[in-house]
């Protein structure tokens, strides 16, 4: 079982535990535990605060200021923060973008940037996506020509998560059009306050605002901004995929879910509400229970390394999986709460969600905006392709 394989790291368990009950502020978990997206100013605190602890990038290594953990000590880390109800960290920057400097980047760009990002002062978006290239990246039409001392850049980007906070942007842009489509395209680092970059907010469907329209005209990047070599981007961007689809195996998240559903159904029977009196619920929630330690599993051993598979195709077995396990219990939290589920966002008391318990806020938001996770960082369809491509060498 997970617990027992995870033994050997009770006592950073214990660590963690006491950190955060004496570091994170009661404002910050009580945002988090409503469903709210953190806000800009609650990332940027968090971050610092973890960052004087060193542990904001638990997976850089040491020379970079990371702590320099293994990919499983990353893991507990990361289910006792989600437990804690501790904000997620943005992900653009410690995540994404910082591991491709440290790895492909220059010098300057190392001594420039990877600071920032530790302490939290720097945000960044991440420049991918386009109205007619989402899932086929290739196909992107951005282009960025170079005048001797800048790329000076055209096109638009869409569904670019937290540009209305970022600093900086990385970007894939179309450097040559004479090849292949993945043989032209570099990856360049955007000042979001450059001269004619504009952005637009897109309000998805929980009232939220994340996701953003970026409109580039004629902007002006050093040509220093560059990552690693010209045309070489789209190298870059499969090795930062394949992390964000590895960090997108969802599972501190969805053990903490499954854990309030558990914990909301044993308060709600204390009560005589027919809706939770089920044998269907009870049965799909024992199964949802199985399937998520079986996807435990599977994620301790491939980033242990246990499984001979290509990394791309593990990373998006894991990202695929993760993502169904992720809608099927906001659904069966909503289900459970019938009625009750409608308020996308709870009282900000204690008392939520019609039956004054504390398990119920923020139901409705996470099950609308958890539609998007097997659309976000390439469609589950992708993943099944890379999936037969690189796994199954179909």
């Amino acid at each position: 079982m997970p617990d027992s394989f995870l033994s050997e790291y009770q006592p950073f368990r214990e660590e963690i535990r006491e950190f955060v009950a004496e570091k994170l502020p009661d404002d910050m978990k009580e945002r988090t535990r409503q469903g709210f997206h953190p806000t800009k100013e609650d990332m940027r605190r968090w971050t610092a605060i973890l960052h004087e602890r060193g542990w904001s990038a638990p997976g850089w290594p040491r020379e970079y200021g990371g702590a320099g953990w293994s990919p499983l000590k990353r893991m507990v880390f990361e289910i006792e923060m989600a437990n804690a109800e501790a904000p997620g960290l943005s992900p653009f920057g410690l995540h994404l973008i910082g591991p491709v400097i440290y790895t492909f980047g220059s010098e300057e760009q190392k001594a420039r940037y990877l600071p920032a990002i530790l302490d939290g002062s720097q945000f960044w978006c991440q420049g991918y996506s386009e109205p007619n290239s989402g899932s086929d990246l290739a196909s992107l039409r951005t282009t960025a020509v170079s005048d001797g001392e800048h790329y000076v850049v055209n096109g638009q980007k869409i569904w670019t998560s937290e540009a209305q906070y970022a600093d900086m942007m990385f970007c894939l842009v179309r450097t040559d059009s004479s090849g292949s489509n993945q043989g032209g395209i570099s990856m360049l680092l955007i000042d979001m306050n450059s001269p004619g970059v504009t952005v637009r907010p897109i309000i998805t469907q929980d009232m939220s605002h994340y996701v953003n329209e970026v409109f580039l005209e004629d902007v002006k990047v050093p040509v220093e901004n560059l990552v690693g070599e010209e045309n070489h981007g789209w190298q870059y961007s499969k090795f930062l995929l394949a992390n964000e689809r590895t960090a997108s195996a969802y599972l501190p998240q969805s053990k903490r879910d499954l854990r309030r559903l558990r914990e909301l159904l044993g308060q709600l029977r204390e009560g005589d509400d027919y809706l939770t009196h089920d044998a269907t619920l009870d049965l799909e929630v024992a199964r949802t229970e199985i399937d998520l330690a079986a996807h435990e599993m599977m994620v301790y051993r491939i980033i242990e390394g246990a499984y001979r598979i290509d990394p791309n195709a593990a990373a998006s077995m894991i990202k695929a999986r993760g993502a169904g396990l992720q809608q099927r219990i906001s659904s069966l939290w909503v289900e459970a709460l019938g009625p009750h589920a409608l308020p996308l966002f709870g009282s900000g008391t204690h008392e939520s969600g019609g039956y004054g318990l504390d398990l119920s806020p923020g139901a409705m938001s996470q099950y609308l905006i958890r539609r998007a996770v097997s659309i976000y960082g390439g469609t589950n369809e992708i993943q099944y392709n890379i999936i037969a491509k690189r796994g199954l060498n179909l």
